[in-house]
């Protein structure tokens, strides 16, 4: 080999060299400056986001040890409204977790169910607990119902979790009949088609709301809830949205309010990537709807009634996966305390 052949594979060798040192050195320096932002947006939105219950700033010594310690998570989507102070909460999503077990249970509590309020000395429906006093009331009746402690709460307007969906670039259902739902912001009519379906954020939440038109009704929008829920955790999760972590903090900053703590928050990550990919029991709450007249509202409304004895497997149920024989603290449900008139 010539002498000059030599001399230009060793400039080769070395310009390659060079480029791999500099694209190297560009990769090191983009993933540490997207870690520390994605740091920093943290710190920002899970101060933006705490609000701890009434409860909390007495208790703090109560709330469990997450990574070895049973807790209970509520997870509630808020339709506000213009004017009120609250909004309502039309969806509620219980969620349990035994970390020690890799156990996850979740069970969807209709809007309507029929619940005692203590703060306000009657009965009505759950949903109606939020816009009357906020997470603390709609927590507290279903302490009382279920019998079991609530630790954490995470809750949702419909804005962030269009937003939500919309950052992950849309999720995918497996549509369980085919049916047409007017989208809530532009008032278009969609056909949703029976089968598989990347749906938008605002036709997620379209999907998710619609119950008249539902074979099950109320039952099956519980189903298509969990659905949603369940693939947004699977997609935010996933590799695929690393890059998108940034806007989804952000998002999550501005629509989101939770009682768990930035210390507690990094715990719940570890957590959820411990327990990723178990399996998660899905709980229901059986019963039947009834007209029952409202002094309150003066007229017939509709509630959710439930059965007895799905009420008591569902709190058995709920109770061993917090691994609690007997709950704590927890005065036990008066459901015929009614003060409502047929």
């Amino acid at each position: 080999m010539s002498t000059r052949n030599s001399k230009r594979i060793g400039k080769n060798k070395k310009n390659l060299k060079y480029i791999i040192f500099v694209i190297s050195t560009l990769l090191l320096v983009g993933v540490i400056s997207f870690g520390v932002n994605l740091i920093l947006e943290t710190k920002k939105a899970t101060t933006k986001m705490f609000e701890p219950l009434i409860r909390d700033e007495d208790v703090q010594s109560d709330k469990p040890e997450l990574k070895t310690t049973p807790f209970s998570l509520l997870v509630a989507g808020i339709d506000e409204n213009k004017g009120e102070t609250y909004g309502r909460s039309d969806m509620l999503l219980l969620v349990t977790v035994h970390p020690n077990l890799g156990k996850i249970s979740m069970v969807n509590i209709p809007r309507d169910t029929r619940v005692y309020v203590e703060e306000l000395e009657r009965e009505d429906k759950v949903n109606h607990t939020y816009s009357n006093g906020g997470i603390d009331y709609t927590i507290n009746a279903l302490e009382k119902l279920l019998e079991i402690p609530i630790d954490f709460y995470v809750s949702t307007n419909f804005q962030g979790f269009e937003d939500i969906v919309d950052t992950l670039g849309g999720i995918e259902v497996d549509v369980p009949f085919t049916v047409n739902i007017q989208m809530a912001d532009t008032l278009e009519w969609k056909t949703y088609i029976e089968g598989p379906m990347v749906l938008k954020g605002n036709e997620a939440l379209a999907y998710v709301r619609m119950r008249k038109k539902d074979p099950e009704g109320d039952i099956g929008r519980n189903k298509r809830q969990k659905q949603v829920i369940q693939e947004i955790l699977n997609e935010s999760t996933s590799f695929s949205s690393i890059s998108k972590l940034d806007d989804l903090i952000k998002n999550v900053g501005d629509n989101v309010k939770t009682n768990i703590s930035t210390s507690d928050y990094w715990s719940f990550i570890q957590l959820s990537q411990q327990l990723k990919g178990s399996p998660i029991d899905q709980l229901t709450l059986e019963g039947y709807d009834e007209r029952i007249y409202s002094k309150t509202e003066g007229k017939e409304l509709w509630f959710f009634i439930p059965n007895e004895d799905s009420l008591e497997q569902l709190k058995s149920s709920l109770q061993t996966n917090l691994g609690k024989e007997t709950p704590k603290n927890i005065p036990p449900s008066n459901i015929n305390l009614t003060l409502y008139n047929k």
